[in-house]
């Protein structure tokens, strides 16, 4: 939960603008023409529009995931048949990883839904695809309930394990490496913060190179579902190959690559440190 909400906190604007290019290429001609025209249109706020279901995802799927992390270790060394206290490979441990994101994906998808309308509202008033906008959380989330019932919350669920289950298999083995470099010999628990925000960058950016497309097409589902039924992840990713182009699959790269540097590396800084604090309550009983 606090990793979470240090992720949020760090790189909520650049993932605003992340969505924003991803949904409406054609109204950005990059990060710095987002921010500038974000900030002349809506004003500062405009960055932290979401912030309230993107910290309730990121506790929510952070929660899960990392604790389905420490169960899906030990079904890993059951499979391969090691002891319950054996240190795990670095590979082994991103198979580890990428099972326990699709327990996350669960809780990730309707939070994430509501995310991406919030910050993509204005764009799909300015497009003329909706003529008023629900500005509010839960304006949002009545919305879905009228329109779709309580299954709408799940719309992109195909895209989210698309891209969480390779992700995070990415997002697991680059930190755990990334450790691995960093400790030389040493145990990885003895790592300062500075090699764990580095660590938990290189992670992320990791994530986000390896599943960038898949992630494009579920946040345009998600967005464009407001103004009626969308096609599904293959008819979504061909319609969009095909009118716009291969490169339009990678609109919004550039902040989405600030972000996962700064908000992963926060992250993990924030999962370590807890983690060790909690281990600490936990031996002094």
């Amino acid at each position: 939960a606090l990793g979470g909400t240090a992720c949020v906190v760090t790189g909520q604007p650049f993932d605003t603008a992340k969505v924003k290019m991803q949904t409406f290429p054609e109204m950005y001609k990059g990060i710095v023409d987002c921010f500038v025209k974000t900030y002349k249109q809506v004003g500062f706020r405009g960055f932290y529009k979401g912030t309230t279901p993107a910290l309730v995802a990121n506790i929510a799927e952070n929660s899960v995931l990392f604790m389905c992390y420490g169960f899906c270790q030990q079904i890993v060394r059951r499979i391969v048949g090691v002891d319950r206290k054996t240190k795990l490979s670095d590979l082994q441990n991103a198979a580890a990883g990428s099972f326990a994101s699709a327990f996350a994906t669960l809780v990730l998808c309707p939070t994430e839904l509501v995310k991406c309308r919030l910050q993509a509202m204005h764009e799909m008033q300015l497009s003329g695809k909706i003529i008023q906008g629900h500005n509010t959380v839960w304006s949002v989330v009545k919305g879905v309930i009228q329109k779709d019932g309580p299954l709408g919350f799940y719309r992109g669920l195909s895209s989210t394990l698309l891209r969480e289950v390779p992700g995070y298999f990415f997002f697991f083995g680059g930190y755990e490496l990334s450790r691995t470099f960093f400790a030389s010999g040493r145990s990885k628990d003895e790592l300062g913060p500075i090699p764990l925000l580095l660590s938990g960058g290189f992670g992320g950016s990791c994530l986000w190179i390896a599943v960038y497309p898949v992630d494009c097409v579920k946040s345009r589902i998600q967005v464009l579902s407001m103004a009626g039924k969308q096609a599904g992840f293959m008819g979504t990713f061909v319609t969009v190959v095909r009118t716009e182009g291969v490169l339009a699959l990678y609109s919004g790269l550039k902040p989405t690559m600030i972000r996962a540097f700064l908000a992963n590396g926060a992250l993990f800084l924030a999962y370590e440190y807890s983690r060790k604090l909690m281990m600490k309550q936990v031996d002094s009983y």
